[in-house]
């Protein structure tokens, strides 16, 4: 396995990582190479929660793609600012507070900080900022007094629509034809000249929160939100607009509608993440079919979680199965494991020393290929054991470097401040004292077998499956888990 031979901190970094980066953008239905709209920067706008309740996995996958793509930005010399909304206001927001018997606001604070605990959970960096819709009427009216100015908006008993017909690029996002299309909008009887407009402001109706406005009292339709918060803190041309791909249509259709019709350039590419699916379905609250993130790290460790999230490509469908998390797990623990035994026996495997496999970086490179990006990790935590096992000190502590690295990339790093400070499957500081015990038994198997004394490496292995350790011998080495685990 080949490796770019320069360190992690050195300046020459953009050029080896960012060069041939290409990104799959859904407007064009081709993969681009991503060229930043300004040199040294990078601006991302990321479709953030609906709080209306609590999230899940299907939830936050958006968010950890975009983590891993922040990253791999920063890695390679640009400042990147990522804004992710929060849709704090809503029908849904509304009828679900109003059920509950309690204020909209607090229903939304509420599940806002859920999401808030999740991304942290999952090990997302925060936002650059994390605006709410409520935050941003000011810039809404002003966009919607431009399109109207323009003739491309109308105001009706109070509602503000879209004059979809207005703007003859409709559709190029989604490439669907205007006749086929369904707003999901009910029909209005106050105003609404063609069934294919849809709402940018919603007039006021008794009870519901509203604010005022030129055409009346009320509040934001969903997609006007996001429009006027991207611009206000990107600027009116920005480099990457991300989401779920259930967005592209109509929400991300009717967002590049309405800022192109005012006049802005807004996003230069539209990139977009599959769902995570349960027994073939999105995973979605009207379904009730879905694995909350606090119910799913009961199972599983924050970062075992992650991993078994950003391992696929993220434009690939994740279909949920206890089986293939159990099996995430287990490769995230293989790579755990191979980085404590270097810790061990050889020492602590400086980050900053880490190079990246050139097998990695071709994989994040095309379109985050994150399969290919784990695979070279797992070739090097195999080379790194080989090298252990052989006495190798220098070649193992220089994988484990690179492990580091790499994973580093994918907000998996084990040994990062992150997942160190929530310890080893959750370990405490006996735990701690057990692996030490465990991992020098194993070690000391690994030497038997490397010269051939099949007998003690056999007694060690039994010595250890009385005490409840089971061991089990792996592409990347020997790993253990508790019996009844």
């Amino acid at each position: 396995m080949s490796r770019v031979p320069v360190p992690l901190w050195s300046a020459r970094v953009r050029i080896i990582w960012l060069v041939g980066l290409r990104l799959y953008d859904t407007a064009t239905r081709s993969q681009r190479e991503f060229v930043p709209l300004r040199p040294r920067a990078a601006s991302i706008y990321v479709c953030g929660a609906t709080v209306q309740g609590l999230p899940h996995i299907g939830h936050v996958r958006s968010g950890l793609n975009y983590d891993v793509l922040r990253r791999w930005l920063t890695l390679g010399g640009l400042d990147v600012a990522l804004v992710r909304n929060v849709t704090d206001i809503d029908d849904k927001i509304l009828t679900k507070a109003a059920d509950a018997g309690r204020p909209w606001w607090e229903w939304a604070a509420t599940h806002e900080r859920a999401f808030d605990a999740a991304y942290a959970a999952l090990g997302c960096l925060p936002p650059s900022i994390g605006p709410r819709a409520t935050g941003h009427v000011p810039q809404m009216i002003e966009l919607m007094r431009r399109l109207i100015d323009a003739g491309h908006a109308y105001a009706a008993n109070g509602d503000v629509y879209f004059a979809v017909r207005s703007y003859p690029d409709y559709g190029a996002l989604s490439g669907q034809r205007l006749e086929e299309m369904q707003q999901g909008e009910a029909w209005s009887t106050g105003g609404k000249r063609d069934t294919s407009d849809f709402t940018l402001w919603k007039s006021a109706k008794p009870g519901e929160p509203s604010w005022p406005t030129p055409w009346g009292p009320g509040r934001p339709g969903w997609h006007l939100e996001c429009s006027a918060m991207a611009t206000a803190y990107l600027g009116p041309e920005f480099d990457v607009h991300g989401g779920g791909l259930d967005l592209v249509f109509p929400h991300h259709e009717n967002e590049r509608a309405q800022s192109r019709a005012a006049g802005d350039g807004f996003a230069r590419y539209w990139t977009h993440n599959a769902w995570v699916t349960l027994g073939g379905d999105k995973m979605s609250k009207s379904l009730g079919n879905t694995l909350s993130i606090d119910v799913m790290l009961r199972q599983v460790r924050g970062a075992e979680l992650r991993y078994y999230l950003v391992a696929p490509h993220y434009r690939s469908t994740i279909e949920y199965s206890d089986a293939a998390l159990s099996e995430a797990v287990a490769a995230y623990r293989r790579i755990e494991s191979f980085l404590h035994r270097v810790r061990e026996r050889v020492g602590e495997p400086r980050l900053a020393d880490g190079v990246l496999c050139a097998e990695f970086t071709a994989a994040m490179n095309d379109d985050l290929g994150t399969p290919g990006a784990v695979a070279a990790i797992h070739s090097c935590v195999r080379e790194g054991n080989i090298a252990l096992d052989a006495g190798d000190r220098s070649a193992a502590s220089g994988a484990a470097a690179s492990v580091r690295a790499m994973t580093d990339v994918l907000g998996l790093d084990p040994l990062g401040s992150r997942w160190r400070a929530a310890g080893s499957s959750g370990e405490d500081s006996v735990t701690r004292a057990l692996s030490s015990l465990v991992n020098d038994l194993i070690a000391e198997r690994a030497e038997a077998r490397a010269r051939r004394d099949f007998a003690t490496a056999d007694a060690v292995r039994a010595r250890l499956l009385a005490a409840g350790i089971l061991v089990e011998d792996t592409r990347d080495g020997a790993t253990w888990t508790f019996k009844d685990a």
